[in-house]
């Protein structure tokens, strides 16, 4: 147990013993260890297969760039796939296991790809699996069980999930020197401050190195900010916190682990920041040479982690590779861990700076000028081949001067330089280029808002890293506005250092095109000779290249192989690097949960339940509800023994004869105000908003782009440049969206405010020949005579006592008044019209009988009677289409389709019989026996039995539709049969709108 674990050292808590299984097999462990460390800590060095060639993988990383311990945690409901073992804390009983081997991780039968490998190059399963095509279905399944991902659960995560909303004036991304500067800088200026880093604990570089800091042990400074930091009220520091994605106006969302034991798995915050610092670090990139993905062929940086933060040696004689200074420092740490370095392998003639000497201090072998050209052993590493090469200074032209010598080793530690974490720069819309100096992509330009710093701004010291974090912060707070203070970086320990010479890929000792073991991409296998053949069958865009060959795909995203990879290209291609470029940044910057994104909402949660003021009443009544918008709406009010069709006739004729009332407070409803309120408004509906009296209300349709009804409602104009909208209940947020969407990226110069007041006001409804005699019964401020408050009207009033707004709108075809009134009166309003409405016999009446009477009076409920191809003309609205001005849609209107002879419009339908309720959404045909496949002219989209009427009647779209009044056509039904149905007008009831008007 723990043979490779350090007696002293490390941050881990060996106090707190931990057990955990990996594969079935127990270990143990540390408090403070990863599952990785603790694996390596129990000399495990096997612990994955690749993913197409089922090559033997072990650690390769210490972070969020490990791209072969992908494992699967738990079991049951609460399992986690494709978890990466250096990002998962240990705790006590966890379970895991590799995600491919079968049937076993250490004989695997789909290692006969690897003998194969020559025959499964990049693309070819685009080759092979073409034919049969009635195998495509096994073909899929064959190869998607092989490339062996992790399995999902296959019951309800068990787990809690939570979504926080948080403000702050500077948003630091990474917690390494860069960040704790930047923060300290931001919040000593008076900023809100949040720092958020992947780690478990604040410190990045320093928590895994043995740097200095005013003199003293880095350790010293990091904890005296830290607990400084912590202490700050303007501070709030997030661990184990990704920022995943930054998205326009720097709106950027973080995952947070909350580890095993606790109330919640996980917590997405959704942060807007005024400034953004982004000090996320960088990346070491791997070397290519042959078998260089072999178990025990490690980062050198990473082999630090391992060593200093948490007590463990990953080998017990190394070899380190490298072609730039920092990877001497891991040699260092390895011999006071007391790993036996046989060799430091530099492919630079000239060496390294004071860490060369360093190293030679403690007589660890230099060799200058020389390679690794391949990696011998397969299940884990035995020992290296080392050849001495010349040099190009573009690092593509090397090649090998004399035939390789053979050292024994178990662990290669390689470093081919650093890259910096560009992902969130570059999801911002921030550029990148190339730097000659640090062969490496650079942030190109710092925005407003948003810059980046320390080693994700290519400074790789630690007194720069320090400097840049400190002028971030500084600026950051500046631009929000504060009064930046007067401070003094601290001074950090400085080492003479020689620059990196690129090697982006070892010369092959045979033709690299023959060689498929110098992988690019280790999570993918992508290798080499892949890139050369995309290349060569014409696949040179550096996205093709990437699709083709799955480089940078996955849960890597490129971050250890696309520098390589691209460089390899540019080298096919015979351009510079810069020439090629990068692929796509695109959030997530890892992977994130399900439950992290679907958050609390999951069963009865999964929708918000929104309920009106008056629901509370409605439940007393026995109101039998629908989900309408999210929205809990009364749908009929059933008396003892009665059924959904009884009540409705009974709610239909009482609002008929004599007064209903209904409560609509789910109507979407916006209030407009602005300089140009009107410009606004004559842009989004169809007819001329301009013309509008004040007071007055009219009917209005906003169309799509594509001259299609988008949504309708009641628009009035309250003053000059004010007005108020309503919209369908279940199109108020995509409504409101769409303003919003105009007026902020289209026509951001017009000067008009929107604001939702759906919640605000409730609207109660009273319909009916006595719904007037009711209103003055309660005394009423205002007349309410019809020569004195016309039809399409409003009036601010006094009513009962309460304030309100009085429209004298209809959508039941009878005399009626919508009455607004703030939600936080509207149950007391509502009861007082109850009970003033008594000798009148007033029926609460809910939204099916509000369909019935509406569809009596041929009135269209947009998003049931329309489709997304239905245009006003259609609907016979062509009335409503001015032609004086410009507005959304118009000019699709003009469309040869829109305008076609034929199209589907808006008819109502009778059955012949005068009995049938025919389903709606029944397809409509020309002859009574016909049986498919048959033309079809159309479908029923409203269907009901109107009481009043004492017939059933429907509304529907058929082609040619006014054309066809009077002839009969048929509605195909679910049982086979065909109902006669007579052509008519859409308006059944009370045709010229008298009632409405009286």
């Amino acid at each position: 147990m723990q043979d490779r674990r350090l007696a002293t050292g490390g941050r881990i808590d060996r106090t707190q013993p931990l057990t955990f299984r990996f594969n079935g097999r127990r270990y143990e462990g540390y408090a403070g260890d990863t599952l990785a460390s603790a694996l390596l800590a129990n000399g495990v060095k096997l612990v994955g297969r690749s993913f197409k060639l089922h090559r033997p993988r072990g650690i390769v990383g210490s972070g969020s760039e490990e791209p072969n311990a992908i494992v699967q945690v738990g079991r049951g409901a609460a399992t986690l796939p494709n978890q990466r073992a250096t990002e998962v804390e240990l705790y006590d009983g966890l379970r895991a296991r590799s995600l491919r081997g079968w049937p076993s991780l250490h004989f695997d039968v789909g290692a006969i790809n690897d003998w194969l490998s020559r025959f499964l190059p990049a693309g070819f399963y685009y080759k092979t699996f073409m034919a049969p095509r009635r195998l495509w279905n096994l073909y899929e399944k064959l190869i998607r069980g092989a490339s062996g991902w992790g399995t999902a659960p296959g019951a309800a995560d068990p787990d809690r999930y939570e979504h926080y909303n948080a403000h702050c004036d500077v948003l630091v991304v990474g917690a390494g020197p860069a960040g704790l500067m930047a923060a300290r800088a931001a919040a000593e200026s008076g900023a809100k401050v949040i720092l958020a880093d992947d780690q478990v604990e604040p410190g990045g570089r320093l928590l895994s190195g043995r740097e200095r800091i005013d003199g003293e042990d880095a350790e010293a400074w990091l904890q005296q900010t830290v607990n400084e930091l912590r202490r700050n009220e303007r501070i709030s520091m997030l661990a184990n916190s990704t920022v995943f994605g930054h998205f326009d106006q720097n709106f950027l969302t973080i995952a947070q682990r909350c580890g095993e034991g606790g109330n919640v798995r996980e917590r997405l915050w959704r942060v807007r920041a005024r400034q953004v610092v982004m000090a996320q670090g960088a990346f070491e990139r791997p070397l290519v040479f042959c078998n260089n993905d072999r178990p025990g062929v490690m980062l050198a940086s990473a082999v630090s982690t391992y060593i200093n933060r948490y007590a463990v040696q990953p080998g017990q004689e190394a070899v380190v590779f490298t072609n730039n200074d920092s990877a001497y420092q891991a040699a260092l740490d390895m011999h006071r861990a007391g790993i036996r370095v046989a060799a430091i392998v530099d492919s630079r003639s000239f060496g390294a700076g004071e860490l060369r000497r360093a190293a030679e201090a403690v007589n660890i072998p230099v060799m200058n000028g020389h390679v690794v050209t391949d990696v011998i052993g397969r299940s884990a590493v035995s020992g290296v081949r080392i050849a001495r090469f010349v040099t190009s200074n573009d690092g593509a032209n090397s090649t090998i001067a004399e035939a390789p010598i053979e050292i024994h080793c178990d662990l290669v530690a390689m470093s081919g330089g650093w890259s910096p974490a560009l992902h969130l720069h570059a999801q911002a819309g921030g550029g990148k280029a190339w730097s000659d100096e640090l062969h490496c992509f650079v942030p190109l330009d710092d925005r407003e808002d948003a810059r980046s710093a320390g080693a994700g701004n290519g400074a790789w010291s630690l007194q720069a890293c320090l400097d840049e974090g400190l002028r971030a912060g500084l600026v950051a707070a500046q631009r929000c506005g504060l009064q930046v203070p007067e401070v003094v970086s601290p001074s950090a320990s400085e080492f003479e250092s020689n620059p990196l010479q690129p090697l982006w890929r070892v010369p092959a000792e045979q033709s690299p095109d023959a060689c498929p073991k110098q992988f690019l991409d280790f999570q993918n296998d992508t290798s080499v000779s892949d890139v050369r053949l995309a290349a060569r069958e014409g696949y040179q865009d550096v996205e093709l290249v990437k699709r083709y060959t799955a480089l940078g795909f996955g849960t890597d995203q490129g971050k250890l192989g696309n520098i390589n990879g691209m460089a390899v290209l540019a080298e096919v291609l015979g351009e510079p690097i810069p020439a090629v470029g990068t692929t796509t940044f695109r959030p997530p910057y890892t992977p994130v949960s399900f439950g992290l994104c679907a958050g609390e909402a999951v069963g009865e949660l999964f929708d918000p339940v929104r309920k009106t003021a008056m629901h509370e009443w409605h439940e007393a009544a026995g109101a039998k509800f629908e989900n309408v918008g999210q929205w809990l709406r009364p749908w009929y009010f059933p008396q003892k023994g009665e059924d959904l069709h009884a009540a409705v006739a009974r709610e239909c004729l009482a609002t008929r004869a004599s007064l209903g009332i209904m409560d609509a407070s789910t109507l979407g409803k916006i209030d407009v105000q602005g300089a140009h309120a009107v410009t606004f408004l004559e842009r989004i509906y169809t007819h001329d908003i301009a013309r509008m009296a004040i007071g007055r209300c009219s009917y209005g349709l906003m169309l799509g782009e594509d001259g299609m009804v988008k949504d309708d409602g009641v628009i009035t104009r309250l003053g000059e440049q004010h007005f108020y909208l309503t919209t369908t209940t279940g199109g108020a947020a995509s409504v409101m969206a769409w303003l919003e969407l105009w007026l902020q990226t289209e026509w951001p110069d017009l000067e008009v405010f929107l604001t939702s007041v759906s919640d605000h006001y409730s609207t109660i409804s009273v319909a009916g020949p006595n719904s007037r005699k009711l209103l003055e019964d309660l005394g009423c401020s205002v007349s309410l005579a019809a020569d004195d408050f016309a039809f399409m009207s409003t009036r601010e009033a006094t009513l009962g006592g309460f304030a309100v707004r009085l429209f004298r709108v209809s959508f039941s075809g009878e005399l009626a008044f919508e009455i607004n009134v703030r939600s936080d009166q509207a149950l007391a309003l509502w009861r007082l019209l109850m009970d003033k409405g008594e000798p009148y016999d007033i029926t609460p009446y809910g939204t099916e009988t509000m369909h019935v009477l509406r569809a009596e009076k041929g009135f269209v409920i947009v998003g049931q009677d329309t489709d997304g191809s239905v245009t006003p003309v259609d609907l016979g609205m062509g009335w409503l289409l001015s032609s004086g001005k410009d507005h959304l849609g118009k000019r699709s209107l003009q469309r040869a389709d829109a305008v076609r002879a034929g199209r589907k419009q808006w008819v109502g339908l009778e059955p012949v019989n005068g009995q049938a309720v025919v389903r709606e959404g029944s397809q409509l045909v020309e002859n009574e026996t016909a049986t498919p496949p048959v033309a079809l002219l159309g479908h029923v989209s409203s269907s009901y039995y109107s009481a009043c009427l004492q017939k059933p009647i429907a509304l529907g779209l058929l082609v040619a539709g006014r054309e066809r009044l009077g002839e009969t056509v048929f509605a195909a039904q679910s049982n086979g049969s065909n109902v006669a149905m007579r052509v008519v007008s859409p308006v059944f009831y009370d045709k010229k709108g008298d009632r409405q008007r009286a």
